[in-house]
């Protein structure tokens, strides 16, 4: 094999690779590093041994990437107020990839593997989203096969009936909902809030250490209705020239926003039947740079 041959072959599984790692990790930049250094390995490794890439590669990218958590779960149990992954953006208008933009990339479901340790986070996510067999999920993880069962199995109960499920109302009333709801909030129309959001919605925001924003979920209609007018109004009162584009965030629908031309600010919503029932607003600008 040449090495443009080699390197080809590592470039049909990149897509794959990041998908793998961003699960994991919830980071662009620290699920890039890991596919760069499977890329690497896989560069030094003798590839005529090899005789079914995608699953090495995949096993490789998955070890490193439980070995990043790891470390990273001490960075979180730090971390000032929610932390949420890094949304990953796209224009609404392109077209949804399967590999990349699908179900397993809410950001919902991504705050929600927070749950599993990074063992059983891999084991969860090769088995139930990548389809990976059980002796497939054992050579990555290093268990056995029956063990890797028992794994999974307790990871599903672990994350119990709360597994989000993608509602999808269509574009038009998705459009519907997201105007009006932008459109309450600047005007600070607290009715016209009550009327898009779900009477249990949830507002979750991560600031990080250096950005003001709510160091605990806002809860209930009423709450939510004032902390979106309070944002909104923040904003209008440093006299930014602010604009708001909708976007897909991490495969739903959502907003960027941006103040003088710079970015501030994601903003990603679960719909439900009655209307908003989550929004997960993240304004840390270390999380927004890779979007700049």
């Amino acid at each position: 094999m040449t090495a443009l041959d080699h390197s080809a072959r590592f470039e049909e599984h990149r897509h794959h690779l990041f998908g793998v790692a961003y699960r994991m990790l919830g980071g662009v930049a620290e699920a890039e590093d890991a596919v760069q250094e499977a890329w690497l390995r896989w560069d030094g490794t003798d590839r005529a041994a090899i005789d079914r890439p995608r699953a090495w590669l995949t096993t490789v990218v998955s070890r490193i990437a439980i070995d990043r958590l790891r470390s990273a779960q001490v960075r979180r149990e730090a971390y000032v107020g929610p932390w949420l992954p890094e949304p990953i953006v796209t224009s609404i208008d392109e077209p949804a990839d399967h590999a990349v933009l699908a179900e397993s990339l809410s950001i919902a479901f991504l705050v929600m593997l927070e749950r599993l340790d990074p063992v059983e986070r891999a084991a969860f996510l090769l088995r139930e989203v990548f389809g990976h067999d059980y002796d497939e999920v054992a050579a990555t993880i290093d268990r056995s096969p029956t063990n890797c069962r028992q794994i999974v199995h307790r990871a599903k109960a672990r994350l119990g009936p709360d597994r989000p499920v993608r509602f999808d109302p269509g574009p038009d009333e998705e459009r519907r909902l997201l105007d009006s709801f932008l459109a309450a909030a600047i005007t600070g129309d607290l009715d016209g809030l009550h009327d898009v959001l779900a009477e249990d919605v949830v507002a979750w925001s991560d600031g990080g250490a250096n950005q003001h924003a709510a160091r605990r979920p806002v809860l209930g209609r009423q709450r939510v209705a004032l902390f979106a007018k309070g944002i909104a109004g923040r904003r209008d009162a440093m006299n930014s020239d602010v604009r708001v584009d909708h976007v897909r965030v991490n495969g739903g629908p959502g907003f960027v926003a941006y103040a003088d031309g710079e970015i501030f600010m994601t903003m990603a919503f679960d719909l439900g039947p009655d209307g908003i029932r989550a929004i997960h607003s993240v304004l840390n600008p270390d999380k927004l740079e890779h979007i700049r």
